[in-house]
């Protein structure tokens, strides 16, 4: 499968990570596929040091054949494999860590390896590549993967899931990791706690967002280093919600649209952002004038009715709105008031159930 180069927002930024890590193969696939400058002197300095560190490996690995047993052949294996993995060689590092994976006994060697596989698959967005290899990573783990591993394992799949839109599932196993994370191969601690705060503060209910994330002590101390994500949280909360779509204009611009794993979601997240608010406030209220709801939201009368119609026409949000009087009234949600006829249903049964035993007893 072929994989998507960075956004443009970060090309800029590839020569300097290429030349660290000596990224020969990558650097060459990406100035292909874009409209970055090939640098040629670059580019042969750096095929130069790959091709002596590969004679090393080739080397080191030869020997161990003929010399050493198959713990040194493996461990000779995956230096080979970490190496193309390094410089960006899909195709010839996947092979390698394959092959590393067989001659590997240890079961925590082997989910390193898998891991690491599923990490290939990150870089080269190859979504197909991380969903196998999580399947196989799973699977070692339940034959024998320890704690630490298992922690790890879970922002892996969290990561993915939030990939593939699942913001509810992928939170909860990233909040679930929060106080053990050790996974920072994968990402930073600061991006895990971004990616954290930006799936559940979507999908928790007003009393877990506090106690889990606005007074979590493992948030807290990030906060200062992404601000935007401490206003979106605290006023959500606090009900400020001209200062909350100001903070979500913010994160959009600044954290979700630069994102490799979350710009495809860009704006479904920011529509359900913002349903999410209108919901919080309507529920308050029989009734409000559009007037209000609008100062409410720091936005133009004709803005919140446009946007209140669409997500009114679509079933997200269950009110109506006269436009005769200015006026937005709520309703009960169809779900809400099945819940309540099934209440209602039970009870009756209940106290039917109570007469007839009292009648029994007495």
């Amino acid at each position: 499968m072929s994989y998507s180069p960075p956004s443009p927002s970060n090309s800029h930024t590839i020569p300097n990570a290429t030349r660290h890590a000596e990224m020969a193969p990558y650097y060459r696939s990406v100035t292909a596929a874009s409209s970055l400058p090939l640098d040629q002197a670059l580019l042969d300095s750096m095929e130069a040091a790959n091709k002596a560190d590969l004679e090393k490996l080739d080397k080191r690995l030869e020997e161990a054949e003929k010399t050493e047993g198959e713990s040194d052949i493996a461990d000779a294996l995956q230096a080979q494999a970490n190496f193309f993995t390094r410089i960006g060689e899909k195709e010839k590092a996947v092979e390698a860590q394959k092959k590393a994976l067989e001659k590997t006994a240890g079961m925590g060697s082997r989910i390193d390896i898998v891991l690491t596989l599923v990490r290939i698959g990150f870089f080269f967005g190859d979504f197909d590549m991380i969903l196998s290899e999580l399947a196989q990573a799973e699977e070692l783990i339940e034959q024998g993967g320890d704690w630490d591993r298992r922690n790890r394992f879970k922002v892996y799949r969290g990561l993915h899931l939030l990939s593939i839109r699942q913001f509810k599932r992928g939170g909860e196993l990233l909040l679930d990791a929060l106080s053990t994370f050790t996974a920072t191969e994968l990402l930073s601690y600061n991006d895990f706690v971004t990616f954290t705060i930006i799936s559940n503060v979507l999908t928790l209910t007003r009393v877990d967002l506090k106690r889990k994330l606005i007074e979590a002590s493992d948030i807290s101390q990030v906060l200062p280093e992404v601000p935007v994500l401490a206003d979106l949280m605290k006023n959500l909360y606090d009900s400020h919600y001209d200062k909350f779509f100001v903070a979500l204009a913010t994160l959009e611009q600044t954290l979700l649209i630069p994102s490799r794993l979350l710009h495809p979601h860009t704006r479904f997240y920011v529509r359900e952002m913002r349903i999410l608010a209108y919901s919080q406030l309507l529920e308050s209220y029989r009734s409000l004038t559009l007037d209000s709801l609008a100062r409410s939201f720091g936005v133009s009368v004709d803005f919140v009715d446009n946007e209140l119609s669409r997500f009114i026409a679509s079933g997200r949000l269950h009110c109506t709105i006269d436009k005769v009087h200015g006026v937005v009234e709520t309703n009960r949600p169809p779900l809400k008031a099945a819940q309540y006829e099934t209440v209602i249903r039970q009870g009756d049964i209940l106290l039917n159930a109570v007469q007839r035993l009292s009648k029994v007893l007495y």
